[in-house]
């Protein structure tokens, strides 16, 4: 079921998660997964057979569910007002929510026509008909959880990926507002007590001694993506890959400002400034703030975007792919 070396790099919505990325991972290896969050089902799709031409070896694709939220629309009107004078000041204008469904039911028939070897889910649990439906067609099927009880109801999946709150973008919990994340290492003891399945571990890995010591805990893999943010092959932009270097970014933080969901990242001027007025609205936030993200990159402003980072950001190099996973491969 699982790769030769027990590294998984981690999907990543928005950019870094390219053809060329997991290609990469999976030659050398590890597994490597592409990204189809905020992506339509053929974007997707193209993404696959991008992904076979570069290589024969088992690579993944992540599904955000679709949000089960329910949404205030006069807190994200008074959000999007907030955020009217940064909007000015970069030349655009607010964005206007949209669909809240990620296109989900296109891409889950679109994967079902001709999976990869390894089908994610991220934000929620699909039904067991879907994943029986993908197991049937000889995909592995991984849900991401933060809680035991979610582990709980994922009972169906192949395998779990455990989320620690060291982890950096968006937080995989099945909800919104599903209580404080658990760091990594209480949550692998939380969930092996009531699963047997297979455990993949996330949040602030960045070392072969910290795949070492998750393998020891019981995980059967490691999952990185802040790792990888900066290697040539990720499509991370350039403003997000400089920012995971530059001293001047000490921390990180979990905020709701990016998207009105948690998510951890850089501590910069936007984060700082709107983190305690964001809404639990999310995809609503994050379609208001994309308009001034996509500016402030263009402008190269790291103060005015989303910078993802797990804990151990400072420990990202520019280091390619393949040579990343070899030197985290433990000894």
């Amino acid at each position: 079921m699982w790769p030769e070396l027990p590294i998984v790099q981690a999907p990543m919505a928005g950019g870094p998660s390219t053809p060329e990325l997991a290609a990469a991972v999976s030659d050398a290896g590890g597994l490597g997964f592409l990204a189809a969050g905020y992506k339509t089902a053929e974007a997707m799709r193209a993404d696959i057979t991008a992904t076979r031409r570069l290589t024969s070896r088992p690579f993944g694709m992540n599904v955000f569910m679709p949000s089960p939220d329910e949404i205030d629309p006069a807190a994200v009107a008074a959000y999007r007002d907030r955020l009217a004078p940064e909007a000015e000041r970069l030349g655009v204008s607010p964005g206007t929510p949209s669909a809240r469904d990620d296109g989900y039911d296109a891409k889950i028939a679109d994967l079902l026509d001709d999976p990869p070897p390894y089908v994610s889910f991220t934000f929620g649990c699909p039904g067991q008909d879907v994943i029986k439906a993908f197991q049937r067609r000889g995909a592995v099927v991984i849900v991401t959880v933060t809680t035991a009880d979610e582990a709980r109801r994922a009972s169906a999946a192949d395998a779990l990926c455990l989320q620690g709150s060291e982890a950096g973008g968006h937080r995989g919990s099945f909800t919104n507002t599903s209580g404080d994340p658990v760091p990594l290492r209480t949550l692998l003891q939380n969930v092996r007590a009531v699963t047997e399945q297979p455990l993949i571990a996330a949040g602030g890995l960045a070392t072969a001694s910290d795949i070492a010591g998750i393998l020891d805990l019981g995980a059967v893999a490691a999952q990185l993506g802040t790792a990888f943010v900066r290697c040539p092959e990720s499509g991370a932009n350039p403003v997000h890959k400089a920012a995971l270097a530059d001293p001047r970014f000490t921390s990180t933080a979990m905020t709701r400002a990016f998207s009105g969901r948690p998510a951890r990242g850089l501590v910069n001027r936007f984060l700082t400034e709107h983190s305690a007025h964001a809404p639990a609205a999310y995809p609503d936030v994050h379609y208001v703030t994309s308009p001034l993200r996509k500016a402030s990159v263009a402008q190269g402003d790291p103060d005015g975007v989303n910078l993802w980072a797990g804990e151990s950001f400072r420990k990202a190099t520019e280091t390619p792919a393949a040579r990343l996973v070899a030197s985290l491969t433990p000894r």
